[in-house]
């Protein structure tokens, strides 16, 4: 996730939205809670490594406020994207911290990544060209980085899901490969925890 973090501050700043994608039925099958939460399996494939590194954590989108993902295992890990900052915390140090007033890239990158969990199709397409279709309740997406610098840092980028994003998977240029699952969503005022309400 940090690496996606950095790749898109490489863009940002110079990305346009200046087409559009038959995406308005998928924006039709998607919910929008102004709040939602669950878990997220995730699994890397690195180029030239047989076993993948497996990670799973928590994560939250929660509108007006931004996006928290927590890490679980096999390493406690916690980074909280808000309007104004960035950062990322090993335990209770903060280990890296990117603020909006040094770093104005830092309100894209915000916007994009809540965009990407939350399934805004809008917002992603102003760095990426985007491609999908439907198959009754169901959606696939593919998206391909506009800029150069994106698209090398990344590579390709697939979504699917209902109501929901249920897959994310990150084809980066490298060849390293990326698939995360969510789970176990929730919405609502109930979907967070008190600890999670705490670091939004």
């Amino acid at each position: 996730m940090k690496r996606l973090i950095l790749a898109f501050a490489i863009a940002a700043s110079c990305a346009a939205a200046n087409a559009a994608a038959p995406i308005a039925k998928i924006q039709a099958l998607l919910a929008k809670p102004s709040m939602l939460c669950g878990r997220f399996d995730q699994t890397k494939h690195l180029a030239g490594m047989k076993k993948p590194l497996a990670s799973n954590g928590r994560f939250c989108v929660v509108a007006g406020k931004g996006v928290l993902w927590r890490t679980l295992k096999p390493f406690p890990n916690t980074l909280r994207l808000t309007r104004d900052e960035i950062v990322s915390f090993q335990g209770e140090r903060v280990a890296m911290r990117l603020e909006a007033k040094q770093e104005p890239t830092v309100r894209m990158i915000n916007s994009v990544l809540f965009s990407l969990l939350s399934g805004d199709l809008g917002q992603l397409e102003t760095l990426f060209e985007v491609d999908g279709s439907v198959d009754g309740g169901a959606w696939q997406v593919a998206l391909k980085a506009r800029q150069p610098a994106l698209a090398k840092a990344i590579g390709a980028i697939s979504l699917d899901g209902g109501a929901y994003v249920k897959n994310i998977q990150i084809a980066e240029a490298s060849g390293d490969k990326t698939l995360i699952v969510f789970s176990e969503i929730k919405t609502g005022e109930g979907a967070i925890t008190l600890d999670e309400a705490a670091l939004l």
